[in-house]
Protein backbone atom coordinates (compact mmCIF):
# COMPACT_ATOMS: atom_id res chain seq x y z
CA UNK A 1 0.00 0.00 0.00
CA UNK A 2 1.07 3.30 -1.17
CA UNK A 3 1.44 6.31 1.79
CA UNK A 4 -0.01 8.90 1.00
CA UNK A 5 1.95 11.25 3.54
CA UNK A 6 5.86 10.03 2.86
CA UNK A 7 7.45 13.19 3.61
CA UNK A 8 9.47 11.52 6.28
CA UNK A 9 10.33 8.63 4.44
CA UNK A 10 11.91 11.20 1.48
CA UNK A 11 13.71 12.87 3.94
CA UNK A 12 15.13 10.35 5.37
CA UNK A 13 16.27 9.13 2.04
CA UNK A 14 18.01 12.58 1.57
CA UNK A 15 15.48 13.55 -1.58
CA UNK A 16 14.45 17.36 -1.69
CA UNK A 17 10.89 17.66 0.44
CA UNK A 18 8.30 20.26 0.30
CA UNK A 19 8.52 21.22 4.18
CA UNK A 20 10.20 19.46 7.03
CA UNK A 21 8.07 16.85 8.47
CA UNK A 22 7.67 16.82 12.09
CA UNK A 23 6.68 14.52 15.05
CA UNK A 24 7.17 13.77 18.44
CA UNK A 25 8.81 11.79 20.81
CA UNK A 26 6.73 10.01 23.24
CA UNK A 27 3.84 11.53 21.16
CA UNK A 28 1.70 8.41 21.84
CA UNK A 29 0.68 8.90 25.52
CA UNK A 30 0.87 10.95 28.95
CA UNK A 31 -0.24 14.53 27.45
CA UNK A 32 -3.10 13.68 26.34
CA UNK A 33 -6.52 13.42 27.72
CA UNK A 34 -7.85 10.74 25.71
CA UNK A 35 -4.51 8.16 26.35
CA UNK A 36 -5.23 9.04 30.43
CA UNK A 37 -8.62 7.34 29.80
CA UNK A 38 -7.41 3.98 28.74
CA UNK A 39 -4.67 4.78 31.59
CA UNK A 40 -7.29 4.83 34.03
CA UNK A 41 -9.26 1.26 32.79
CA UNK A 42 -5.81 -0.86 31.99
CA UNK A 43 -2.17 -1.47 33.70
CA UNK A 44 0.38 -0.89 31.29
CA UNK A 45 1.50 -3.78 30.07
CA UNK A 46 -2.41 -4.63 29.32
CA UNK A 47 -2.18 -1.60 26.97
CA UNK A 48 1.39 -2.77 25.70
CA UNK A 49 0.06 -6.41 24.87
CA UNK A 50 -2.96 -5.76 23.72
CA UNK A 51 -3.12 -4.90 19.94
CA UNK A 52 -6.35 -2.93 19.56
CA UNK A 53 -5.50 -0.64 22.90
CA UNK A 54 -1.96 -0.25 20.79
CA UNK A 55 -3.67 0.42 17.90
CA UNK A 56 -5.74 3.20 19.20
CA UNK A 57 -2.93 5.34 21.52
CA UNK A 58 -0.71 4.51 18.41
CA UNK A 59 -3.03 6.48 16.14
CA UNK A 60 -4.07 9.39 18.66
CA UNK A 61 -1.68 11.68 17.97
CA UNK A 62 -2.06 11.38 14.38
CA UNK A 63 -5.68 12.09 14.63
CA UNK A 64 -5.21 15.06 17.29
CA UNK A 65 -1.97 17.03 17.31
CA UNK A 66 -1.44 16.13 13.10
CA UNK A 67 1.97 14.27 12.97
CA UNK A 68 3.67 13.07 10.15
CA UNK A 69 4.13 9.72 11.02
CA UNK A 70 3.04 7.49 14.10
CA UNK A 71 5.13 5.74 16.30
CA UNK A 72 4.25 2.35 17.61
CA UNK A 73 3.13 2.27 21.53
CA UNK A 74 4.92 0.10 23.57
CA UNK A 75 8.16 0.07 25.62
CA UNK A 76 11.50 -0.38 25.11
CA UNK A 77 11.62 -2.97 28.42
CA UNK A 78 9.31 -5.27 26.54
CA UNK A 79 12.89 -7.16 25.31
CA UNK A 80 14.06 -7.61 28.84
CA UNK A 81 10.88 -8.97 29.90
CA UNK A 82 10.88 -11.25 27.10
CA UNK A 83 14.42 -12.34 27.73
CA UNK A 84 13.34 -13.44 31.42
CA UNK A 85 13.53 -10.84 33.56
CA UNK A 86 10.56 -9.43 35.47
CA UNK A 87 9.87 -5.95 35.00
CA UNK A 88 7.18 -3.76 36.60
CA UNK A 89 6.00 -0.91 35.69
CA UNK A 90 4.91 1.77 38.49
CA UNK A 91 2.68 4.81 37.02
CA UNK A 92 4.80 8.31 37.58
CA UNK A 93 7.36 6.31 39.18
CA UNK A 94 8.93 4.69 36.18
CA UNK A 95 10.54 0.79 36.07
CA UNK A 96 11.16 -1.87 38.30
CA UNK A 97 12.83 -5.03 37.85
CA UNK A 98 13.02 -6.90 40.89
CA UNK A 99 15.62 -9.36 40.36
CA UNK A 100 18.35 -7.41 38.28
CA UNK A 101 21.47 -8.88 37.11
CA UNK A 102 24.54 -8.70 39.07
CA UNK A 103 27.50 -11.44 37.99
CA UNK A 104 27.04 -13.81 35.35
CA UNK A 105 25.79 -17.00 37.51
CA UNK A 106 22.33 -14.50 36.57
CA UNK A 107 22.73 -14.96 33.16
CA UNK A 108 21.48 -18.12 33.33
CA UNK A 109 18.20 -16.71 33.77
CA UNK A 110 17.85 -14.88 30.87
CA UNK A 111 18.02 -16.23 26.99
CA UNK A 112 17.51 -14.93 23.52
CA UNK A 113 13.62 -16.10 23.00
CA UNK A 114 11.66 -17.11 20.12
CA UNK A 115 10.48 -13.79 19.75
CA UNK A 116 8.08 -14.59 17.37
CA UNK A 117 6.82 -16.87 20.97
CA UNK A 118 7.23 -13.99 23.29
CA UNK A 119 7.12 -10.47 21.46
CA UNK A 120 3.90 -11.68 18.50
CA UNK A 121 1.65 -8.92 20.54
CA UNK A 122 4.00 -6.13 19.25
CA UNK A 123 4.02 -7.49 15.71
CA UNK A 124 0.09 -8.22 15.99
CA UNK A 125 -0.12 -4.69 16.77
CA UNK A 126 1.76 -3.05 14.39
CA UNK A 127 -0.46 -5.20 11.42
CA UNK A 128 -3.32 -3.73 13.00
CA UNK A 129 -2.00 -0.28 13.14
CA UNK A 130 -1.20 -0.56 9.42
CA UNK A 131 -4.63 -1.55 8.32
CA UNK A 132 -5.98 1.41 10.68
CA UNK A 133 -3.66 3.96 9.55
CA UNK A 134 -4.61 2.87 6.08
CA UNK A 135 -1.15 4.50 4.32
CA UNK A 136 -2.28 8.18 5.97
CA UNK A 137 1.59 8.40 7.54
CA UNK A 138 4.83 5.83 7.62
CA UNK A 139 5.02 3.52 11.19
CA UNK A 140 7.70 3.68 13.06
CA UNK A 141 8.64 0.79 15.20
CA UNK A 142 11.68 1.05 17.81
CA UNK A 143 13.52 -0.77 20.19
CA UNK A 144 16.04 0.08 22.71
CA UNK A 145 20.01 0.20 22.59
CA UNK A 146 21.52 -2.56 24.04
CA UNK A 147 23.55 -0.11 26.52
CA UNK A 148 20.30 1.42 28.06
CA UNK A 149 18.59 -2.11 28.41
CA UNK A 150 21.79 -3.15 30.01
CA UNK A 151 21.58 -0.40 32.42
CA UNK A 152 17.96 -1.21 33.49
CA UNK A 153 18.40 -4.86 33.78
CA UNK A 154 21.81 -4.26 35.92
CA UNK A 155 20.71 -1.30 37.89
CA UNK A 156 16.70 -2.85 38.17
CA UNK A 157 15.50 0.86 37.85
CA UNK A 158 15.75 4.10 36.40
CA UNK A 159 18.93 6.23 37.60
CA UNK A 160 20.47 9.53 36.52
CA UNK A 161 23.60 8.15 36.71
CA UNK A 162 23.67 4.42 36.56
CA UNK A 163 26.81 3.89 37.93
CA UNK A 164 25.77 0.15 39.18
CA UNK A 165 25.42 -0.61 35.47
CA UNK A 166 28.90 1.06 34.74
CA UNK A 167 30.71 -0.45 37.73
CA UNK A 168 29.12 -3.86 36.25
CA UNK A 169 30.82 -3.16 32.96
CA UNK A 170 34.20 -2.09 34.73
CA UNK A 171 34.59 -4.81 37.21
CA UNK A 172 32.60 -7.57 34.89
CA UNK A 173 33.37 -6.72 31.22
CA UNK A 174 33.15 -10.33 29.85
CA UNK A 175 29.71 -10.70 31.42
CA UNK A 176 29.05 -7.10 30.14
CA UNK A 177 29.76 -8.23 26.86
CA UNK A 178 28.10 -11.30 26.66
CA UNK A 179 24.82 -9.88 28.23
CA UNK A 180 25.12 -6.66 25.53
CA UNK A 181 25.19 -9.88 22.77
CA UNK A 182 22.58 -11.72 24.21
CA UNK A 183 20.46 -8.42 24.35
CA UNK A 184 21.26 -7.43 20.36
CA UNK A 185 20.36 -10.70 18.96
CA UNK A 186 17.38 -10.53 20.41
CA UNK A 187 16.76 -6.42 19.45
CA UNK A 188 18.00 -8.12 15.74
CA UNK A 189 15.18 -10.46 16.00
CA UNK A 190 12.68 -8.37 17.47
CA UNK A 191 13.01 -5.11 14.72
CA UNK A 192 13.42 -7.65 11.87
CA UNK A 193 9.62 -8.86 13.48
CA UNK A 194 8.19 -5.37 13.57
CA UNK A 195 9.86 -5.05 9.99
CA UNK A 196 7.75 -7.61 9.20
CA UNK A 197 4.77 -6.90 10.34
CA UNK A 198 4.82 -3.92 8.39
CA UNK A 199 6.94 -1.22 10.31
CA UNK A 200 8.58 1.60 7.70
CA UNK A 201 11.06 2.57 9.91
CA UNK A 202 12.98 1.88 12.66
CA UNK A 203 14.05 4.15 15.63
CA UNK A 204 17.12 2.47 18.34
CA UNK A 205 16.85 4.39 21.54
CA UNK A 206 19.95 4.81 23.89
CA UNK A 207 18.74 6.77 26.06
CA UNK A 208 21.65 6.64 28.48
CA UNK A 209 24.50 6.29 25.28
CA UNK A 210 25.43 9.97 26.66
CA UNK A 211 26.70 9.35 30.38
CA UNK A 212 29.59 7.33 28.70
CA UNK A 213 32.71 8.56 27.70
CA UNK A 214 33.45 8.77 24.00
CA UNK A 215 35.91 5.53 24.10
CA UNK A 216 33.28 3.57 26.34
CA UNK A 217 30.65 4.40 24.17
CA UNK A 218 32.11 2.64 21.36
CA UNK A 219 33.09 -0.40 23.35
CA UNK A 220 29.63 -0.43 25.23
CA UNK A 221 26.87 1.04 23.06
CA UNK A 222 27.80 1.97 19.70
CA UNK A 223 29.65 -1.83 18.44
CA UNK A 224 26.37 -3.26 19.13
CA UNK A 225 24.13 -0.83 17.82
CA UNK A 226 26.34 -0.78 14.13
CA UNK A 227 25.40 -4.59 14.40
CA UNK A 228 21.52 -3.64 14.86
CA UNK A 229 22.05 -1.12 11.59
CA UNK A 230 24.00 -3.52 9.64
CA UNK A 231 21.01 -6.25 10.15
CA UNK A 232 18.30 -3.84 9.00
CA UNK A 233 19.25 -0.49 6.63
CA UNK A 234 18.92 -2.46 3.48
CA UNK A 235 15.59 -3.06 4.45
CA UNK A 236 13.70 0.20 6.10
CA UNK A 237 15.21 3.24 7.06
CA UNK A 238 16.93 3.48 10.41
CA UNK A 239 17.14 6.33 12.84
CA UNK A 240 19.73 6.26 15.63
CA UNK A 241 18.84 8.25 18.54
CA UNK A 242 21.82 8.22 21.77
CA UNK A 243 20.87 11.05 24.28
CA UNK A 244 23.64 13.39 24.96
CA UNK A 245 25.54 11.51 22.56
CA UNK A 246 26.68 14.17 20.44
CA UNK A 247 30.67 13.56 20.44
CA UNK A 248 29.76 10.27 18.07
CA UNK A 249 27.98 12.49 15.65
CA UNK A 250 30.55 11.28 13.31
CA UNK A 251 30.61 7.53 14.16
CA UNK A 252 27.10 7.30 14.09
CA UNK A 253 26.43 8.49 10.51
CA UNK A 254 29.00 6.25 9.34
CA UNK A 255 26.90 3.14 10.55
CA UNK A 256 24.79 3.65 7.77
CA UNK A 257 21.80 4.57 9.98
CA UNK A 258 19.47 6.66 7.79
CA UNK A 259 18.94 9.53 10.53
CA UNK A 260 21.05 10.86 13.79
CA UNK A 261 18.69 12.54 16.31
CA UNK A 262 20.30 15.11 18.48
CA UNK A 263 18.75 16.71 21.88
CA UNK A 264 18.78 20.68 22.26
CA UNK A 265 22.49 20.52 24.10
CA UNK A 266 24.09 21.11 20.60
CA UNK A 267 23.62 23.48 17.73
CA UNK A 268 22.35 22.19 14.51
CA UNK A 269 25.40 23.92 12.50
CA UNK A 270 27.77 21.61 14.72
CA UNK A 271 25.79 18.16 14.51
CA UNK A 272 25.44 18.71 10.81
CA UNK A 273 29.16 19.14 10.61
CA UNK A 274 29.81 16.00 13.32
CA UNK A 275 27.45 14.07 10.89
CA UNK A 276 28.58 14.77 7.73
CA UNK A 277 26.09 16.17 4.82
CA UNK A 278 24.75 12.19 4.15
CA UNK A 279 22.76 11.70 7.02
CA UNK A 280 19.39 13.31 8.24
CA UNK A 281 18.91 15.23 11.00
CA UNK A 282 16.10 15.12 13.93
CA UNK A 283 15.70 17.18 16.73
CA UNK A 284 15.99 19.46 18.47
CA UNK A 285 13.59 21.26 20.39
CA UNK A 286 13.68 21.14 24.37
CA UNK A 287 10.31 19.51 25.31
CA UNK A 288 10.38 21.50 28.38
CA UNK A 289 10.12 24.87 26.09
CA UNK A 290 6.50 23.56 24.84
CA UNK A 291 5.40 25.00 28.03
CA UNK A 292 6.45 28.46 27.05
CA UNK A 293 3.26 30.31 25.28
CA UNK A 294 2.18 29.52 22.19
CA UNK A 295 3.76 32.51 20.45
CA UNK A 296 6.75 31.66 21.85
CA UNK A 297 7.04 27.92 20.89
CA UNK A 298 6.00 29.79 17.07
CA UNK A 299 9.15 31.58 17.31
CA UNK A 300 11.33 29.18 18.75
CA UNK A 301 10.44 26.62 16.17
CA UNK A 302 11.07 29.26 13.53
CA UNK A 303 14.42 29.77 15.35
CA UNK A 304 15.23 25.96 15.18
CA UNK A 305 13.89 25.57 11.53
CA UNK A 306 16.66 27.85 10.50
CA UNK A 307 19.62 26.43 12.09
CA UNK A 308 19.27 23.19 10.64
CA UNK A 309 18.97 24.85 6.99
CA UNK A 310 15.76 22.89 5.65
CA UNK A 311 18.28 20.00 4.24
CA UNK A 312 18.03 16.72 5.77
CA UNK A 313 16.35 17.36 8.76
CA UNK A 314 13.11 15.92 10.78
CA UNK A 315 11.66 18.07 13.58
CA UNK A 316 11.15 16.45 16.59
CA UNK A 317 12.00 17.30 20.25
CA UNK A 318 15.56 16.45 21.74
CA UNK A 319 13.74 14.10 24.09
CA UNK A 320 10.25 12.52 24.99
CA UNK A 321 7.13 15.23 25.01
CA UNK A 322 6.57 15.79 29.11
CA UNK A 323 3.25 14.47 30.92
CA UNK A 324 2.16 18.20 31.53
CA UNK A 325 2.27 19.93 28.43
CA UNK A 326 -1.28 21.39 27.19
CA UNK A 327 -2.19 19.20 24.28
CA UNK A 328 -2.98 22.61 22.34
CA UNK A 329 0.96 23.43 22.99
CA UNK A 330 1.95 20.45 20.93
CA UNK A 331 -0.29 20.88 18.63
CA UNK A 332 1.37 24.69 18.10
CA UNK A 333 4.35 22.53 17.48
CA UNK A 334 3.46 20.61 14.59
CA UNK A 335 1.68 23.14 13.05
CA UNK A 336 4.18 26.14 12.88
CA UNK A 337 6.43 23.47 11.52
CA UNK A 338 3.96 22.70 8.73
CA UNK A 339 3.50 26.70 8.49
CA UNK A 340 7.28 27.62 7.92
CA UNK A 341 8.69 26.73 4.34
Amino acid sequence: MSIKNDLILRTLRGEQTERTPVWMMRQAGRYLPQYMVLREKYGFFERCQTPALATEITLQPVDIVGVDAAILFSDILVVPQAMGLEVQLIESKGPILPEPIKNINDLQRVMVPDVNDRLHYVFDAIQLIKQELNGRVPLIGFAGAPWTLLCYMVQGKGSKTFDEAKAFCYTQPDTAHKLLQMITDTTIAYLKGQVKAGADIIQIFDSWGGLLSPADFETYSLQYIRQIVAALKDEVPTIIFAKGAWFALEEMAATGAHGLGIDWCIKPKLARQFAGPDVTLQGNFDPAKLSAPIPVIKQEVKTMLEAFGGHRHIANLGHGILPNIPVDHARAFVDSVKEYS
